[in-house]
């Protein structure tokens, strides 16, 4: 950069709008930074921060350290928490918190026990020894939050994504709000640590081009403090004229560069990082000493206070606690003011505690800040417009809050206010216009929130819709080629019932069809129906019997009840003898059925009936023939000895063999896939009648 260029960018300019409310900081400048004691109970939010609620580490009852990590950041948007004493945890519940909403949040609640014994510390001597990733992780670990505004992680604002190219480091040590001291105080004592935390940041955003201190002209002793400290450095303290609200980044960035951030931009984009004086004292104490952030300087002060001044104060202190230590008169307080009177807000709850962006405990009297008047209608006069820091249409964009016209609202640039509150300082009709765009605000995050749950949902129900559709695919696929395959098994089972192997097997498939109807009309024959019928009659014959005996030998009472059982079992009785009688009819009329092997042969020739019905006296006398030469071949075998014996099994197993080589031989022939079944099957029947030889050889089975 060229000098013209560089005495362009040290000399201030100007932005829209601004207004000159009254300053009254010297009420609070009048001693140095003190402090108070420790309170009994500390009050710590998971959340002090802009982003998530950190993720508790601690349990009920532990004792944890100063400096302890208690909270975990959960994701890139959060912060780390820490114990802000040695104590007891002795709850994990909602906290109250310094919020416009009231609503308390998760937090730890650490009963102190006054040693202030520090956790083991991690301090650096040179910390350009150390690389700026391993830096800015220390940052983070710390819990380092923007100490002058939301409260935006220092990590996450010092590490810009996108590989934008800083050039410009800023230091807001502007402070403007009225009352607020927090800053001044701290440049004036503390200016070397400031400075020192500025040179760290610069090393991690690889030494910007330009570092700028950016500081009003109402704070002379404060200015004088920096330049000293900054002697021997390039970072250039810049002093401007006081207007409200210069310290906003956007205002600021304009007042040092000329630069405007683009609408719903960020500093980054144009190639600037902007840090709070607090945040940078913060970051040296973490990367030289390794303190955590557990404390911070914030203004004490009102005319309802006896004691008014800044003070370093343990996050999680009780605001009531605080009060107390500097005379705080409840009858002349008008309301408890957290941060100025432009920006801050009232706490309906003393018992919330101090947290990182607490730059201010305001307790004004009814005289010194009257309550606002009764708003009245707008009268189109345009002063907020002509106020406004951020160039918009405040008149415009309070009918359209009131209209609930989010459309309208974002067309008008509605987040770009930054709620300064200059608009609302000077309406002649007290309108409480930074009321209305907090609320549009919030209702526009919500709607927003649930569009994106909206779109969410929609998506998982497309992706779930094609997922079904692609799985009903993919069954129908498989249920297709199931069918096709049955129906090709089908066609090649016909092919193959044509061929004389399967008529063969159909044949053999009847005859044993046959044989089970035999074996089934054998089981319901006339003779066996007979006999059935006789057991039925005589059990109930025997049944009638008991019945009269016990009906003789029972008591009156029980009489009536055994003549009915006595009744029905002489109708059984008399059921029975009737199907007695149908039963000799039958076996009357029939004769025996025909002969296993009879039968066997008249399936095989075609002359035999599935269902045999009236035995002809043709087929008694073949059964009677057949059951003569059982008998003689059985008596026949009864008079062999027991080599004959042998040598007739022997004969039969030859045969046997025989038929299994054949049988082997045509598998082979035709290929067929059981030939290995019929091999081994072959193979035993050789190896059974080797042994048969040998025990005929060795004069087995003689008498």
């Amino acid at each position: 950069m060229i000098a013209s260029e560089q005495q362009r960018a040290l000399k201030p300019n100007d932005f829209p709008g601004g207004i000159h409310p009254p300053e009254n900081k010297h009420q609070s400048t009048g001693e140095p930074i003190g402090s108070i004691p420790l309170a009994d109970d500390l009050f710590v939010p998971l959340v002090q921060h802009v982003g998530t609620t950190a993720l508790p580490l601690v349990k009920l009852g532990e004792r944890v350290l100063k400096g302890q990590k208690i909270g975990e950041a959960d994701g890139l948007i959060s912060c780390a928490v820490h114990a802000p004493s040695s104590g007891t945890v002795v709850a994990l519940e909602p906290v109250p918190v310094p919020h416009p909403s009231g609503m308390p949040v998760d937090g730890v609640v650490i009963r102190t026990d006054g040693k202030e014994e520090w956790c083991d510390l991690q301090p650096c001597e040179d910390f350009r020894k150390v690389a700026p990733v391993d830096l800015l992780e220390k940052i983070r670990e710390c819990g380092i939050a923007g100490l002058g505004g939301a409260g935006f992680p220092a990590a996450v604002k010092l590490d810009p994504h996108g590989g934008t190219e800083i050039d410009t480091l800023i230091i807001n040590g502007t402070e403007c709000e009225p009352y607020i001291t927090a800053d001044d105080m701290t440049m004036r004592e503390r200016a070397s640590e400031i400075i020192a935390g500025v040179e760290i940041l610069a090393y991690i955003l690889d030494e910007p081009e330009r570092v700028l201190i950016g500081i009003e002209d109402n704070k002379p002793e404060a200015i004088e403090a920096m330049r000293k400290a900054a002697e021997g450095t390039r970072f250039d303290i810049v002093v401007y004229p006081t207007k409200y609200p210069s310290g906003g980044e956007k205002q600021l960035i304009q007042i040092l560069t000329g630069r405007e951030v683009p609408n719903k931009g960020l500093p980054a984009n144009v190639g600037i990082i902007c840090h709070n004086t607090g945040t940078a004292r913060a970051v040296y104490r973490a990367v030289r000493y390794g303190e955590p952030l557990i404390s911070r300087v914030t203004t004490v002060v009102g005319e309802a206070l006896e004691r008014q001044r800044n003070i370093d104060v343990p996050l999680g202190t009780p605001i009531r606690h605080i009060l107390k230590h500097h005379g705080a008169h409840r009858g002349l307080m008008q309301r408890i003011i957290h941060g100025g009177p432009m920006m801050g807000f009232t706490l309906e709850d003393d018992s919330a505690p101090v947290i990182k962006t607490t730059t201010c405990i305001l307790v004004p009297t009814k005289e010194e800040l009257p309550p606002p008047p009764p708003a009245q209608p707008c009268i189109r006069c345009g002063f907020c417009a002509e106020v406004c820091p951020a160039s918009l249409l405040p008149q415009q964009l309070y009918w359209y809050a009131r209209a609930e016209d989010r459309e309208k609202l974002q067309a008008y640039n509605l987040f770009d206010c930054i709620e300064c509150g200059a608009c609302s300082y000077v309406c002649p009709s007290s309108i409480p216009l930074v009321q209305y765009y907090r609320a549009a605000k919030g209702d526009i995050r919500i709607a927003e929130e649930e569009k994106e749950k909206s779109d969410r949902a929609r998506e998982r129900f497309e992706f779930r819709k094609l997922r079904l559709e692609k799985a009903e695919k993919e069954k129908e696929e498989k249920r297709k080629a199931r069918r096709e395959a049955a129906e090709q098994a089908r066609r090649q089972r016909e092919q193959e019932s044509d061929s004389p192997e399967a008529q063969a097997a159909k044949q053999e498939a009847d005859v044993v069809a046959a044989a089970l109807a035999r074996v089934k009309a054998k089981q319901a024959s006339p003779e066996q129906q007979l006999a059935r019928a006789q057991r039925s009659l005589t059990s109930a014959e025997h049944r009638v019997e008991r019945m009269e005996k016990k009906l003789a030998d029972a008591p009156a009472e029980q009489r009536d009840q055994l003549a009915a059982q006595l009744k029905a079992a002489q109708l059984k009785v008399e059921e029975a003898r009737q199907k007695l009688a149908k039963a000799e009819a039958a076996a009357n009329t029939s004769g025996s059925p025909p002969s296993a092997v009879e039968d066997a042969a008249d399936v095989q020739s075609g002359t035999a009936a599935p269902v045999p019905g009236p035995v002809s006296e043709e087929r008694k006398d073949k059964a009677k023939q057949a059951i003569e030469r059982a008998r003689a071949a059985a008596a026949a075998r009864a008079s062999m000895s027991d080599a004959d014996k042998l040598a007739a099994e022997i004969e039969a197993m030859k045969a046997r063999v025989a038929k299994s080589e054949a049988r082997l031989q045509k598998a082979r022939d035709e290929n067929d896939p059981n030939v290995d079944a019929f091999a081994t099957a072959l193979e035993k029947m050789r190896n059974k009648l080797e042994e048969k030889m040998r025990e005929q050889n060795n004069g087995g089975g003689a008498d």
